[in-house]
């Protein structure tokens, strides 16, 4: 699997195809995260690793794709949330969109993200019932899915594309938006 990355990619074109790389970068070799320890967009994925202790390229390309197929198994295709939702009465829908997207457009039982309910959800929820995680378009979901199954919720979810796709795929009845 380790062949799908060229170690002469750049960073740019390395975070199209594997969303999460800059994640799990950080999270296991502090590459990434800040100012310190960025990179840019045009370093190869070699410079980057000759350039932070001589890592290995080939551990590096292996972290990166176990990493993106674990944050696939942490996704949830829109169709199949709506009828989680639809058929599952303990599936809760957790929106992590700004008050003012929230407010803009929300899929129906979706309980906006506050650090109140972050509490309530780690003290009082059922850990084995679906939680799922949405952000306008997946990106910041999936962060919020691996910190709920890291501190135990075994079927937490992050929904794909965002309510974006969700408005694209199951309910074009609510507004598509951008933000500038």
């Amino acid at each position: 699997m380790t062949a799908l990355i060229d170690p002469n990619v750049t960073m740019r074109d390395l975070l199209v195809q594997f969303p999460g790389a800059q994640r799990a970068l950080f999270r296991r070799y502090h590459i990434g995260g800040c100012s310190s320890c960025g990179f840019r967009p045009e370093e190869t994925l070699a410079e980057v690793c000759a350039r932070n202790e001589n890592l290995p390229v080939e551990e590096v390309v292996e972290h990166i794709v176990t990493s993106h197929e674990g944050d696939l198994k942490l996704q949830i295709a829109p169709a199949d949330l709506a009828e989680a939702l639809k058929s599952d009465p303990n599936a809760r829908l957790i929106d992590v969109r700004t008050r003012e997207e929230f407010d803009a457009v929300h899929i129906e039982g979706a309980i906006f993200f506050t650090q109140e309910l972050m509490q309530e959800a780690l003290g009082n929820w059922d850990r084995n019932a679906l939680l799922a995680i949405i952000d306008h378009l997946g990106a910041r979901s999936i962060d919020a899915a691996a910190y709920f199954a890291g501190h135990g919720f075994e079927n937490v979810k992050s929904v794909r594309g965002g309510i974006d796709a969700y408005v694209q795929e199951v309910d074009s009845s609510l507004p598509r938006y951008s933000l500038e």
